[in-house]
């Protein structure tokens, strides 16, 4: 019985990564989260309770879901997402080597500063430019340091099963005639199931490294909406707006598309187009 832990087993990707293994024979999933009820509950950024927790659950593989998501808090909270998004991975880490686990870990695009004039790949030097971006890299470096047997899949504008982008639009289309989009901000939605199949093809493998898994193409955040409100039929109107226009705490990369190089090169797994995979979401909302 192959036995695989997923952290932050309920969020967007965690939700994914449970359907995706859904009724796998020999596959017995461990789901943990903090303060979430149903579920395990794991600190990621308490090495103790890390280390306690593989030497009692014995886990084969791990899926490190969990993250300190909110881009614009991190500014001002930089000590608990780098506990969250570098510690917590670290820890992983460790345990995984200690324990003979391997380790499956999710970054982001965010670790890239966006001047770039064609997509990323993963031979490009990260660069991040806030909290959030410098959190996520400090937190892949961790997983260089202290594993062997690991994979890091930087992903990008995710969306799932959640609270999510797609969401917060429809929900705004309920009650404006207009909204503001930013328009100069470029990358690539990416459906967390499509991100789930994507980490199920590679982790039973040896293909360890780094990942860029992200849907294939791109858009602005703009096109983004106007593509969920064509979906959705909604009339509500898309105005486009410049970063500048729309300030928030966190600097954004202006330019983040990712080309899945490496899962190209080594034939890992192929992304869906990002209309394809939205048509899909939306489809199942």
């Amino acid at each position: 019985m192959k036995k695989i832990l997923i952290t932050g087993a309920n969020g967007q990707l965690g939700r994914a990564l449970q359907n995706e293994y859904k009724g796998e024979e020999g596959t017995e999933l461990i789901l943990t989260d903090v303060g979430v009820e149903g579920y395990q509950s794991l600190d990621i950024t308490a090495l103790p309770e890390v280390d306690a927790f593989f030497a009692a659950e014995k886990p084969d593989v791990v899926i490190n879901a969990a993250a300190f998501t909110n881009v614009n808090a991190a500014e001002s909270a930089w000590d608990a997402a780098y506990r969250v998004n570098a510690i917590g991975p670290r820890n992983l880490a460790i345990a995984a080597e200690k324990y003979g686990a391997k380790l499956v870990h999710v970054s982001t695009d965010y670790v890239f500063d966006g001047t770039a004039a064609e997509p990323y790949t993963e031979f490009d030097a990260p660069a991040p430019l806030g909290a959030y971006g410098k959190t996520k890299y400090a937190g892949e470096e961790f997983v260089k340091q202290f594993s062997h047997h690991f994979f890091i899949v930087r992903t990008a504008w995710l969306y799932g099963d959640g609270k999510n982008f797609v969401r917060t639009m429809l929900g705004l289309a309920e009650t404006h005639d207009t909204v503001s989009v930013v328009h100069d901000q470029i990358g690539s939605p990416t459906s967390a199931v499509e991100l789930a199949r994507c980490i199920h093809a590679l982790e039973p493998t040896e293909n360890y490294g780094i990942f860029h898994g992200t849907c294939e193409g791109y858009c602005s955040w703009a096109e983004f909406t106007e593509e969920i409100f064509r979906l959705a039929g909604v009339k509500t109107e898309v105005k486009r707006v410049t970063t500048d226009e729309y300030p928030t705490p966190a600097k954004r990369p202006a330019y983040s598309v990712l080309e899945n190089y490496m899962l190209k090169l080594t034939g890992a797994y192929t992304f869906a187009d990002w209309h394809d995979a939205i048509r899909t979401y939306m489809e199942g909302e």
